[in-house]
């Protein structure tokens, strides 16, 4: 009597097949981990990288005043702390004149300069959940500034000096 044979692969076969999977698997999960932990890290310092570049361009243009440093109608020192975050990314993402006076609209007779970051302050790739990540903590420090992790930036009006606001140091030294 023939009998023809179903062609199937038996339970100890698969049982085999997702074994060597799940061995695969166990061995390539730990490396997208740390990739994307490089991520982080590459885009942190390019952002980093643009804003500094942003910062000290507008310094130069500016008679050596740090954005966030003057008020927007630049009529004199930005004192109140609320107002620096807001000056310091309405003065990197608008036109300027060199007083720090901002101007939507293109004006190269009144408004020469800027702006220095097109859309708006990137957003910090490493911040922890629950952080806003593209708010900068606008500080008067003059020396080194640590980090509370309270914002995605931080920032000093008196140095320039622009910093990953995380705690863990790893980043906030980038």
């Amino acid at each position: 009597m023939n009998q023809k044979r179903r062609k199937a692969f038996t339970l100890v076969e698969l049982i085999i097949v997702i074994i060597i999977l799940g061995i695969l698997a166990a061995l390539a999960i730990p490396q997208f981990v740390t990739s994307t932990t490089e991520a982080q890290e590459a885009t942190l310092k390019a952002n980093l990288q643009v804003m500094r570049n942003a910062i000290n361009l507008y310094y130069h243009q500016h008679r050596s005043t740090y954005p966030g440093a003057v008020k927007t109608d630049g009529t004199g020192t930005a004192t109140v702390d609320a107002d620096n975050p807001d000056a310091f990314v309405k003065q990197l993402t608008s036109f300027t004149n060199d007083m720090g006076k901002i101007s939507a609209t293109l004006d190269r007779t009144n408004y020469p300069c800027g702006p220095y970051i097109m859309t708006a302050i990137p957003a910090s790739p490493v911040s922890r959940t629950g952080t806003s990540v593209n708010v900068v903590k606008v500080t008067n420090d003059a020396g080194a500034m640590t980090a509370d992790g309270t914002t995605g930036w931080m920032y000093s009006k008196q140095t320039g000096q622009i910093i990953a606001n995380e705690t863990n140091a790893k980043y906030s030294a980038l």
